[in-house]
């Protein structure tokens, strides 16, 4: 396992360094990096419970989250861009895992919060924090969550994104609207999760939570849905939301 570990975690610092070059976008999409963010299903949603596949054996899990077909299909730089210049903001990657969103982002924040309930990739995490170059590492945090809190200091984050980790979370509404409490006004959150139709890549449809829902949570936890996007990623919805402002009736 050591051995997987330590390659793992050069794989992700390479990713790092690689995939930004200034304006969000993967310099080669044949690296093998890696691939899942999400920890083991240890909560269930609100319309049905998660697989428990691999749970325990985190050398497993970890080798089930790697594949070198993700930068293709999920195209992580193309859904870090939405989320506009982040220069000088503070971003939140709820369901952080091995960091595969969180590091990316780092050269452009001016700090990432990786977010996980799951204390093995807290520890991951920052074997990796350790490996980057020493000007990035003020970037980086991770923070142990609770599954109904995301522990985020009041109005702490500029943006939030969330990927292949809205379905595991319980209680959807209540949690939007603790998280929003961690985010400033205005604040971008990026929802990026697998549409159904029993599509070759994801989860069976009974694990998955439809665009079409997701909207209403978010509009009953009241933020403002911006952008939904279905067609820019083969197996993928994204959807663009922001924190009401209170002024306007909002959260």
């Amino acid at each position: 396992m050591m051995r997987l570990f330590i390659f793992l975690s050069a794989v992700v610092v390479g990713a790092a360094l690689w995939s930004c070059n200034g304006n969000g976008t993967d310099r080669n999409a044949n690296t093998p990096i890696m691939t899942r963010e999400t920890p083991p299903p240890v909560t269930t949603s609100a319309e049905s419970s998660m697989p428990h596949s691999g749970a325990g054996n985190f050398e497993n899990l970890v080798a089930d989250y790697e594949s070198k077909d993700r930068v293709i299909w999920q195209k992580p730089g193309m859904a870090i861009a939405m989320l506009g210049d982040l220069k000088g903001k503070t971003v939140a990657d709820i369901g952080a895992g091995t960091g595969y969103f969180t590091f990316r982002m780092v050269p452009l924040a001016e700090k990432v919060i990786g977010v996980d309930i799951d204390p093995r990739f807290i520890s991951f995490m920052d074997s990796i924090k350790v490996r980057l170059p020493e000007q990035y590492r003020p970037h980086f945090e991770s923070r142990l969550a609770k599954p109904d809190d995301p522990m985020l200091g009041p109005e702490e984050a500029d943006a939030v994104i969330i990927v292949n980790t809205y379905g595991y979370i319980e209680n959807r509404v209540q949690y939007l609207q603790r998280l929003s409490n961690g985010m400033k006004p205005q604040a971008d959150l990026l929802i990026i999760d697998f549409k159904k139709n029993n599509l070759s890549v994801g989860p069976p449809d009974a694990y998955k939570i439809s665009i079409n829902q997701v909207e209403k949570e978010l509009n009953a936890a009241g933020f403002q849905v911006e952008k939904i996007d279905n067609e820019a990623l083969d197996y993928q919805y994204i959807v663009l939301a922001k924190k009401s402002n209170p002024a306007d009736g909002g959260q």
